[in-house]
């Protein structure tokens, strides 16, 4: 499985609510974004991802904001069927392509993506996409490394997502924008899950 290939944009989640989690899941998927990741900035986050790994089947949840060897683990027991961190030091680039599941390891600069290539991994999410460069700075990465794709993340929307997605080595992007925090605050779920078939329909 590759996660960037599952839709065009993968919804970035912050989970305060673990009750939450289920039904945000389920809008999403409903929309047509089956791939969610949850960040790990929560002290909700774990049990949110494993509520929606054992509720929401056709959901693919992984566990985002992955920074330590101890991140890999906890998320790999919660359920989590992929990894994102955003950046790849050797420990963690490590214990990520040990844990057995698909990972999206961060990279901004070219020297970054070259060491994650050394060590066979050809997908990346490219963090933080705007400030790193954006999708000039990706487009300027295809010619030497035409092998590698990425998921950018990182001050993406849906104005600026297109042209990122137009790209050769950009599978899909992240994005926060498909969960407001006010409709999590009111259970808009409707809301969500046309937000989530407008950002589906991104190509």
């Amino acid at each position: 499985m590759s996660v960037l290939d599952l839709a065009p944009v993968v919804p970035v989640v912050v989970i305060d609510d673990v009750d939450t989690a289920v039904p945000l899941a389920r809008a999403l998927v409903a929309g047509g974004l089956p791939a969610i990741e949850v960040t790990l900035r929560t002290d909700a986050a774990l049990s949110a991802i494993a509520r929606i790994a054992a509720e929401v089947p056709d959901a693919v949840v992984g566990a985002g904001t992955v920074r330590t060897s101890a991140d890999v683990d906890a998320s790999v027991r919660a359920g989590a069927k992929f990894l994102v961190s955003p950046g790849a030091p050797a420990a963690l680039a490590a214990a990520m392509a040990a844990s057995g599941i698909p990972f999206l390891p961060g990279a901004a600069t070219a020297t970054e993506v070259l060491a994650l290539a050394e060590r066979g991994v050809k997908e990346m999410k490219f963090f933080p996409a705007e400030a790193a460069g954006g999708v000039p700075y990706l487009s300027a990465l295809a010619g030497p490394l035409p092998d590698v794709r990425f998921c950018p993340t990182g001050g993406i929307r849906p104005a600026n997502a297109p042209d990122y997605l137009a790209l050769p080595n950009v599978g899909c992007v992240g994005g926060t924008w498909l969960t407001p925090a006010d409709a999590l605050a009111s259970g808009d779920y409707t809301r969500i899950e046309k937000l989530a078939v407008e950002a589906a329909a991104l190509r």
